[in-house]
């Protein structure tokens, strides 16, 4: 009987450690079914299309950013950094939220003319995002020397993705989903 209870309890331990035993660790957070991470995105090469609005939405699992272009997306920066800093002057924009997102699309937001494109009446407010979950501010910080930038405040640093889509038509949109948590 004795032997049987030591076997029971041995096998129950090896059982029991197999259940609590960690899965493997992984470089990237699962959620919602996504993989998200919150190290810097970019893509190179440099874009003949313009930027040509700039624009916000609400998902169930991530509020997303969206930069529409008038052609093909070619590279882009994303990345957080301690300050938005506004193209060409180097000055710093006070954007609200506890971590920061800059967000560089590889094209000008004026045409080869040099005429704008994209010219937002409040660059202090790209997009009205009052009550979403993560974002607290968008603000744009410029167009220079083929480069557009704008910064995004964020309730904190959460992780985020960065993706392009072709369409609609001949123009295209770079797409940054932030999570609403880790």
């Amino acid at each position: 009987m004795k032997k049987l209870l030591l076997w029971l309890t041995a096998l129950l331990a090896v059982v029991g450690l197999g259940i609590v035993a960690p899965g493997p660790a992984s470089a990237a957070t699962s959620y919602c079914g996504l993989e998200w991470g919150s190290l810097a995105k970019t893509a190179p090469g440099m874009s003949t299309a313009s930027v040509t609005n700039v624009r916000t939405g609400q998902q169930p699992c991530f509020d997303r950013l969206v930069v529409d272009l008038n052609g093909p997306v070619k590279g882009y920066t994303v990345g957080y950094v301690p300050e938005i800093i506004q193209d060409g002057s180097g000055f710093r924009i006070p954007v609200y939220g506890n971590a920061r997102l800059q967000i560089t699309v590889n094209a000008p937001s004026y045409d080869s003319n040099g005429n704008l494109t994209y010219n937002p009446a409040a660059k202090a407010e790209l997009s009205n995002v009052a009550g979403y979950q993560t974002f607290r501010q968008v603000v744009y910080a410029g167009s220079f020397e083929g480069s557009t930038s704008m910064g995004l405040g964020v309730r904190a640093r959460l992780p985020f993705r960065v993706f392009t889509l072709d369409g609609p038509g001949s123009g295209s949109r770079l797409i940054v989903d932030v999570a609403h948590r880790w």
